[in-house]
């Protein structure tokens, strides 16, 4: 398919240098399970390079979430789909598979996506590309084993932001029709997991205007003006139950509790936990993604658990 990028600014290309070498030095020396089978660069989308995703899953069918939640059937695995983080302009599946690995030895399939960054590209990009990888899980369900009753999702920072609206569009039929997209109809979003993010993006973008970042997801900041962008009015009692968490040396920390207990004045399932105190100061930002730490080890078996409580 042939289509027009924009093409990104060297303060971009920039950026994502030192923030791939930072995550370089964080996962130095890790190594991939080998209980864990990997399903690599499998295109879900037109877009290329852009619309790649892996799939791992646990080697053996005994190490199944269902079983721990002690459900009979374990010829198939609960999901989850991993949208990562990166400010809307940075991050792919490669930077996420340790990550996404360990989540998969909690007894699940794991679909860890590439999407459209900024400002390649722009606002909803990224969450087109959701819908398209969530039309993938459902026509390649049986040939990857995976369970399209119990899905999951997952995100942290930018991508707890598009986890948390993509969540909303999954579940509204109205707010989906904004975008021009419907949810498959084989798939049922059982949860989600939040971790760092922030989730009010016009408050987010309205109080930095000058922030590049926003620019560039959005393109056009009279995007704030579209009732696409807006969130909260839109989620409605079938919202999927919620697991988030933060750090209190997380730059984002004040995000999570207020969310939270907006989603519990809806009546919905949340659940809310902060990490790590405030002088460990490496307890920070995406923590979780640092298998080196016994705090992102606590958050990401508390996520698991939360998850499986709500395998069917």
């Amino acid at each position: 398919m042939e289509y027009t990028i924009n093409k990104a600014p060297k303060r971009v290309l920039n950026q994502r240098k030192a923030w791939a070498m930072s995550d370089a030095k964080r996962d130095k020396g890790l190594t991939e399970p080998e209980d864990i089978k990997k399903f690599r660069d499998i295109s879900y989308g037109p877009y290329d390079k852009w619309n790649l995703l892996d799939v791992y899953v646990p080697a053996d069918k005994k190490n199944n979430a269902k079983i721990k939640a002690g459900k009979s059937d374990a010829e198939s695995f609960p999901v989850i789909l991993n949208i990562h983080g990166g400010g809307y302009f940075y991050g792919d599946k490669e930077l996420y598979r340790f990550y996404c690995m360990r989540l998969a030895q909690f007894g699940f399939a794991v679909v860890n996506i590439n999407y459209r960054l900024s400002p390649e590209f722009h606002f909803p990009s990224p969450l087109e590309d959701a819908m398209g990888a969530m039309e993938w899980i459902d026509k390649n369900a049986a040939e990857y084993g995976l369970d399209k009753e119990n899905v999951f999702m997952v995100g942290d920072s930018a991508g707890a932001q598009l986890t948390s609206q993509f969540a909303c569009i999954f579940t509204n039929p109205a707010y989906a029709d904004l975008f021009g997209m419907k949810a498959p109809a084989g798939i049922n979003l059982r949860a989600i997991g939040l971790a760092c993010g922030m989730y009010k993006l016009p408050e987010r973008a309205n109080s930095a205007r000058d922030d590049l970042i926003m620019h560039d997801y959005l393109g056009d900041m009279k995007l704030l003006e579209d009732p696409r962008v807006e969130l909260h009015s839109n989620i409605t009692k079938d919202y999927p139950a919620t697991y988030i968490f933060s750090s209190y040396c997380d730059f984002l920390y004040t995000e999570c509790k207020p969310y939270a207990k907006f989603l519990e004045e809806k009546g919905l399932d949340v659940k809310c936990d902060i990490y790590g105190a405030k002088e460990a100061k490496e307890v920070a930002h995406v923590f979780h993604c640092n298998l080196r730490l016994d705090e992102g080890e606590k958050a990401n078996k508390a996520q698991a658990d939360f998850f499986i409580k709500h395998i069917v």
